[in-house]
């Protein structure tokens, strides 16, 4: 684009900008034929995302801090306490129930700030409008990480020997047999379990 002379009046100089951008060749990116063109960038802030520790048991406590760090009043957070027969997390509490309203969210990031143990973090997925307004409440089920390989699904023990601390400190590599074994004997009752006080809340 040419030089606009700097001694012509600003409102000329800004005419000028708009003139002389009607003649540069005009970039359309085509979304959603050619979006894997155009990923997001590494640090956008999507979708939350409920993490998971090497095991399979969750990373979330049920603390609340991010439900009060949200400014838009977007996320709600109903905390239980842990059992030797339901242990959902290492510590004392796991979030039983969780919910975001992405109608409400502004995807500010307080609340991954606010959050102790890295629980929740942002993903880069983007693609979440919807034709309805009750899709938009994100429940638990919809935020938890998926389980990827070496993990078991909570609930389950802690593996042996190790502690709370041991989990924040990452030294949990993966699920042991102990632990599978639990799962394939316990797990599928206590699963059950925990999906009705989920949907009693």
């Amino acid at each position: 684009m040419p030089e606009i002379p700097s001694w012509m009046p600003q409102p000329v100089r800004g005419f000028g900008t708009t003139f002389f951008t009607m003649f540069k060749p005009v970039v359309t990116e085509q979304y959603p034929e050619d979006k894997d063109k155009y990923p997001p960038k590494p640090r956008y802030h999507g979708r939350h995302q409920l993490n998971r520790y090497a095991d399979g048991l969750e990373k979330c406590v049920g603390c609340e801090l991010c439900a009060w760090a949200c400014p838009a009043d977007a996320i709600f957070v109903e905390g239980a306490g842990n059992t030797d027969a339901e242990r959902f997390s290492p510590g004392e509490r796991y979030g039983r129930v969780y919910q975001i309203n992405y109608l409400r969210c502004i995807g500010c990031g307080l609340c991954i700030e606010a959050c102790p143990t890295r629980a929740l973090t942002m993903t880069n997925e983007f693609e979440m409008a919807d034709n309805s307004r009750d899709k938009l409440i994100y429940e638990k089920a919809d935020l938890l990480a998926p389980l990827l390989p070496g993990m078991v699904p909570a609930p389950h023990p802690l593996v042996e020997g190790l502690t709370e601390t041991d989990y924040y400190l990452d030294n949990v590599k993966g699920a042991t047999p102990e632990q599978a074994a639990w799962v394939a004997d316990n797990g599928g009752a206590a699963a059950t379990a925990a999906d009705e006080g989920a949907k009693t809340a």
